[in-house]
């Protein structure tokens, strides 16, 4: 009776000793997160399960090692997605120097799409000059001078200019779409001489473009990568009154100028018929002496 019981102790042993090993293994499995992306994004992957082994853990993708890491139980190492995956369900695997092996699934998204934003178009406001007005011109009252001889009356004459200037307009003529350009001058009234400046977008990237006017060309210069442009406008001969300058790069674009003459050329007028005035005084007083002389 007492070996009997001796024996059960020993096979009770046994059977802790054999299930032991078996209870300590633990199911392998391997993990990614996210769990889905595009090509060239990042992922955590971690493995569990893994026992008594060393080296190293093997993330695979698609046959080819995407990862390693140092051998543990369990851990976890990112890694990068090929970046020439396309988009589909692709399995992924964690492996070590034992054998040990588990496989998981991993969804390969399309990449975000690219939005680009046009900037907005900006035109400065029209400027407007105020008129220009002329002093009012003073003339003397005749003088008349008698003597022996009929009398010699003289008179003055004097133009009075127009002392007001038409109004003046916006130096932009859009098109019929605004989104397709504009073309802007730094002026709307300028003297022939004066410095003129157009800034213009909507142009094609790099166009070249040309600016004509009274069927000349008054500038050249390239379009931007943005459509944009800059350019001094030169004329060779202009006459006063208004002028269309016109820049064409694909698409045409028109603006307004007004010429007009400084007022100092009236003001020559004036002073004209002033000294004119003054000589005829001058040539009758000395008819006048030589008159007396003659007595």
């Amino acid at each position: 009776m007492r070996s009997l019981g001796l024996l059960v102790a020993v096979a009770a042993g046994v059977t802790v000793l054999v299930a032991t090993p078996a209870a300590a293994q633990q199911q392998t499995s391997v993990t990614a997160n996210p769990t889905s992306g595009p090509a060239g994004s990042t992922a955590t992957f971690s493995w569990s399960g893994f026992y008594r082994c060393k080296g190293t853990v093997r993330i695979g993708w698609a046959g080819s090692v995407l990862a390693t890491a140092p051998w543990s139980a369990n851990g976890s190492v990112t890694a990068t997605i090929p970046a020439g995956s396309k988009v589909g369900t692709y399995t992924f695997t964690a492996s070590d120097e034992c054998q040990h092996l588990a496989r998981n699934q991993f969804t390969v998204t399309p990449p975000p799409p690219v939005i680009t934003t046009r900037p907005p178009v900006t035109t400065q406001p029209p400027v407007t000059n105020p008129p220009v007005t002329n002093p009012p011109v003073t003339t003397r009252p005749p003088v008349v001078t008698t003597s022996t001889t009929p009398p010699v009356t003289t008179t003055t004459t004097t133009t009075t200019a127009d002392s007001s200037t038409p109004p003046s307009s916006s130096t932009t003529d859009a098109l019929t779409n605004p989104d397709d350009g504009v073309l802007v001058l730094d002026k709307d009234n300028i003297q022939p001489g004066d410095d003129l400046t157009a800034t213009g977008t909507g142009c094609p990237k790099g166009a070249n473009v040309t600016l004509r006017s009274l069927g000349q060309d008054v500038g050249r210069t390239t379009a931007d990568e943005n459509g944009g442009f800059t350019s001094p406008v030169k004329f060779a001969n202009i006459e006063p009154g208004r002028h269309k300058v016109r820049a064409e790069c694909g698409i045409v674009l028109v603006g307004n100028v007004d010429v007009t003459l400084s007022s100092s050329s009236q003001g020559t007028t004036s002073t004209l018929v002033v000294l004119l005035f003054f000589l005829l005084v001058g040539a009758a007083m000395l008819r006048r002496q030589f008159s007396g002389l003659r007595r």
